[in-house]
């Protein structure tokens, strides 16, 4: 058959056995590119392919729907670049269809749900519990979960309607930055099904596994000048191509009760304990990344590249993976040297006002855990690691906070006018009212804040 747009597929597409909730661009250049590569290093009878819904907006299905669901990734390196078109994505879905999506989940082929929704699509409270008083969850439990629009709403709904077609058991495995992300997403799972169904939730218990990973992959967002590189490499226009960094890894832990595609023969790891590989890329890459975007930010610089090169911030990064090192129960000299070289590659416009986004859900994680981590060894909490909270509140007074981060709205309007001092010990309550020898940290934060040049970023809107 002719095909004037270079999208149609050769060959048919492997059957699907995989949905994806999260159609962003990280799961493109991520699941999607390990799903990709060992469909290529198995027998055709063994592919997996995957159904995907978008989180919120449906403009990533629209444009990946006039492609048949196949798009390129474009691993961009200090060398150059090399383009690959990924085939593991067979449908594409606006994330409200929610025939579609308990049809998907209703079929007993399919044995695994993944998920990219971001550390504050899991709509916990602090304490790790469903926020039930969050609007969307509020109104999911209200309908039943019935065409849910938060992720937890959206797995009872589809796990519903596996349960009704006796469908079997069934994997879900989240893939972000949230430490115990399966345990997470199990919890505020199960307490929503709690809310609507009593029966659904002992089925979900018993037939439901839910798998914890640790992703790393650098995905800026896609530009105009990407999109003509791509042109340029193919000579096929595509509307939705990824870039991304060589360097990629992925940790899993959990069961499989009926089956996975073959993820290792792409290079993906299986342990029993996951704990040390997220606790590595969380105090090391994420809040390498944190520090670099408050800091660039306030600095002028704008991509992780830039923010790298600067003296300043590079001194304080290094400090701040030495505070993270001296608590990390792995060795931190190999993959410290990869960040340094993924970190300087500007050919990756990574943008640090895509990293800054959400800090009030990332900080805990990233930089109060080790604080933390810290404490309970008997070392300072790390004056490094309060240099960032620092940062971020400079950051949330520079900025819209109501569009970058809206966890701290309020934190935002308490904070003008106050000292140094104060400003620390609100931010401390947001961010870790439980934290260990919290005083200590709060004057770090506080002795930051008092010699910190003011952000170049702006007056708050």
């Amino acid at each position: 058959m002719h095909d004037e747009t270079g999208w149609v597929r050769s060959e048919p597409p492997a059957p699907v056995r995989v949905v994806h909730l999260g159609l962003g661009a990280f799961a493109r250049a991520h699941q999607l590119w390990y799903t990709h590569q060992a469909n290529e290093r198995v027998d055709p009878a063994d592919r997996w392919g995957v159904a995907a819904f978008t989180g919120r907006s449906p403009v990533a299905a629209q444009a990946l729907a006039t492609q048949d669901g196949r798009y390129t990734v474009l691993v961009r390196s200090a060398d150059g670049d090399t383009p690959t078109v990924v085939d593991s994505l067979v449908s594409v879905h606006d994330g409200t269809d929610g025939t579609a999506w308990r049809g998907h989940l209703s079929r007993a082929e399919v044995g695994v749900v993944t998920l990219t929704v971001t550390e504050a699509g899991y709509r916990r409270l602090p304490s790790g519990g469903l926020d039930r008083d969050h609007p969307g969850v509020a109104r999911d439990i209200a309908r039943h979960a019935r065409d849910a629009e938060t992720a937890p709403g959206r797995l009872v709904d589809g796990l519903r309607a596996r349960r009704a077609a006796g469908a079997g058991p069934i994997a879900v495995v989240s893939c972000d930055n949230l430490p115990d992300n399966g345990d997470a997403t199990r919890r505020v799972t199960l307490e929503l099904a709690r809310q609507v169904d009593a029966g659904l939730a002992r089925w979900i218990e018993e037939n439901v596994s839910f798998v914890s990973t640790m992703v790393d992959r650098i995905t800026p967002a896609t530009t105009d000048a990407d999109r003509a590189a791509v042109r340029t490499l193919t000579g096929r226009d595509d509307r939705s191509p990824v870039v991304t960094e060589p360097f990629s890894d992925w940790v899993l832990q959990g069961g499989f009760p009926a089956g996975r595609p073959a993820w290792e023969l792409a290079g993906a790891r299986f342990v029993d304990d996951l704990a040390p590989e997220v606790h590595r890329k969380l105090w090391l890459l994420n809040a390498g990344h944190s520090l670099l975007a408050y800091e660039g930010l306030a600095r002028g610089r704008s991509t992780v590249a830039e923010a790298f090169a600067d003296p300043v911030c590079r001194a304080d990064l290094e400090r701040l993976w030495s505070e993270a090192a001296e608590v990390l129960p792995v060795p931190v000299d190999g993959p410290v040297a990869d960040l340094r070289t993924r970190f300087a590659n500007a050919r990756i416009e990574h943008r640090l006002d895509q990293i800054a986004r959400d800090g009030s859900q990332k900080l805990p994680v990233r930089v109060l855990a080790v604080a933390q981590a810290r404490s309970a060894a008997g070392l300072p909490v790390g004056r490094a690691g309060a240099a960032v909270v620092a940062a971020w509140i400079q950051h949330l007074e520079a900025t819209d906070v109501s569009a970058s981060d809206p966890g701290a709205t309020a934190l935002a309007e308490r904070l003008p006018g106050r000292g140094s001092a104060a400003r620390a010990r609100l931010a401390l309550d947001l961010l870790a009212p439980r934290l260990a020898r919290s005083d200590v940290f709060a004057r770090h934060v506080a002795e930051s804040l008092a010699v910190r040049q003011p952000t170049l970023t702006g007056a708050r809107p």
